[in-house]
């Protein structure tokens, strides 16, 4: 059995993936642009920028959106290449496969599952606390927080049981997902559209509402005044991470989370009319647009509302907090703004869990992956068996975690996956020199270091107790690769029946 095995682009061109024989090159770069700002803006715009701001960054946080957007550039333009190299659905586990073999695959696919599976959770989290605050914080903490989570509400101390909403949001999307229901060109559009209505309402309304005072320092001292958490401990600014620059990188890799779903662009090659010119604009487009109003946001955001503002009450629904807090002629917009939003976090979570189910089944008809994983349902002909086993794995996230332990597992996850991207196209350029680019990406290999550098620095940056985890996480993947997937990859067996040019030179 060959580890580093790879599907051979000849294969990957013959074989599609099901389904894709039928898609047509109709996407032009506006189109892979609106994908992009559809995918990319959602829960980490609306949460993590607060939670960034209030724990690490300050006003700052601006500066962390930008750290972030510049690491993503750097990966998307390697992301570019392998578009344009391999036109056709896949994303990086395919990408991989192709270019650096059948473990780095695995590795990647594993990684992708923090990024798709942890997502939805996080995001469901999100939708969660957006509903609650709609209903006006009806829904008792217990039934509506993680046993992880506890606040005190009028002198007594609530502890978390379970997240309900969160399960509710899941279990719908799913119950579609098995169905078949997909979202029309039409639809995807409108979301996009109440997406971006949504951030410039808020920008050009509460532009008139910052207080200059809240942007004083930019950054957050050393010697900050500790911040009272929810459940009447205090949270200190002295360590390195939590102040300055540091607690700017560390943002940078909260945020990060916000622009997760760019990548989505590449799994829409196959449908680019250009791949060479499209795919380029359309990943890079996409980060530019969202970049631009992220950072106007959370200047606002942070402008509006202080940043300990942010660790007392508003890291939960902060746009809603800082909208009926500090802007109370405008309550209607808080309203407005929450329910647009639960409607743009359920379209995150059905990509997410399209994409996590998409990936399980390239892997399991790889023979990475039990073929449970592939199986399609009789009459809606979905991986009907996939979508139930995600629901409960997410599920357990979802309803047991907080955002913040979810969100940073899912952004090592992804940063993981960018970072063994960024190195493939480095080593495609060694090992094939001479393959046709359409796209190439530029000052190879100072590009990809780069890329490699910032998404790593904002790995060493996050808690150390994801990191852990994340490594656990990859540990466990190593396991069932050595232990499953690599007695039953169908091309790895192919591989060790197949002679190879060594054996041919023997005789």
């Amino acid at each position: 059995m060959k580890v580093f095995v790879k599907k051979s682009l000849e294969q990957l061109m013959a074989t599609p993936e099901e389904g894709a024989s039928t898609l047509k090159r109709t996407l032009g770069a506006g189109n892979l642009i609106a994908l992009g700002i559809g995918a990319i803006i959602g829960a980490g715009l609306f949460v993590r920028t607060a939670a960034a701001a209030g724990a690490h960054a300050g006003s700052a946080v601006t500066i962390s959106f930008i750290i972030a957007a510049v690491g993503c550039a750097f990966a998307g333009l390697c992301y570019a290449e392998f578009a344009s190299i391999i036109p056709i659905a896949g994303s990086a586990y395919t990408y991989a496969y192709a270019t650096m073999g059948e473990i780095v695959a695995w590795i990647i696919g594993w990684a992708l599952i923090l990024e798709y599976a942890l997502g939805a959770a996080t995001v469901s989290i999100s939708w969660s606390e957006y509903l609650n605050n709609l209903l006006g914080h009806r829904i008792p903490f217990e039934w509506c927080h993680s046993p992880m989570e506890s606040a005190i509400i009028n002198n007594v101390t609530h502890t978390g049981i379970i997240n309900l909403p969160a399960l509710l949001i899941l279990f719908l999307l799913s119950a579609l997902l098995i169905k078949g229901t997909q979202e029309s060109a039409t639809v995807n559009a409108v979301i996009v559209f109440i997406k971006v209505a949504i951030v410039l309402v808020f920008i050009a309304i509460g532009w008139q509402f910052i207080n200059p005072a809240n942007h004083t320092p930019y950054l957050i001292p050393a010697n900050a005044p500790p911040a009272i958490l929810p459940d009447g401990t205090t949270y200190s600014y002295l360590p390195f991470f939590n102040h300055g620059w540091g607690g700017v990188l560390t943002g940078a890799g909260i945020v990060f989370f916000a622009f997760i779903g760019f990548d989505a662009v590449s799994t829409a090659a196959q449908e680019a009319k250009n791949p060479k010119r499209d795919m380029p604009i359309g990943i890079l487009g996409s980060l530019v647009v969202c970049t631009i109003l992220y950072i106007l946001f959370s200047w606002v955001l942070t402008g509006v509302a202080p940043y300990q503002d942010f660790m007392r009450a508003g890291k939960e629904a902060s746009v809603a907090y800082a909208i009926s807090h500090y802007m109370q002629h405008y309550a209607w917009l808080s309203t407005l703004v929450t329910v647009a939003i639960l409607a743009g976090f359920s379209s995150v979570i059905l990509v997410m869990l399209l994409g996590q189910s998409r990936v399980f089944y390239t892997m399991s008809t790889d023979g990475l992956l039990p073929k449970v994983f592939s199986d399609l349902h009789p009459k809606f002909s979905t991986p009907y068996k996939s979508n139930m086993i995600l629901f409960v794995f997410v599920g357990l996230f979802a309803a047991f975690l907080p955002a913040s332990i979810a969100g940073d597992l899912t952004s090592i996850g992804t940063l993981f996956a960018f970072v063994l991207v960024c190195i493939g196209v480095m080593l495609l350029r060694k090992t094939d020199p001479d393959l046709v680019r359409p796209f190439k990406t530029p000052l190879v290999p100072l590009v990809p270091i780069l890329g490699i550098l910032i998404c790593a620095a904002m790995i060493l940056s996050l808690p150390l107790e994801t990191q852990i985890s994340a490594l656990v996480w990859m540990l466990i993947g190593l396991i069932i690769y050595f232990g499953y997937s690599r007695k039953h990859s169908k091309l790895g067996n192919v591989a060790d029946i197949l002679p190879t040019a060594s054996d041919f030179e023997k005789k």
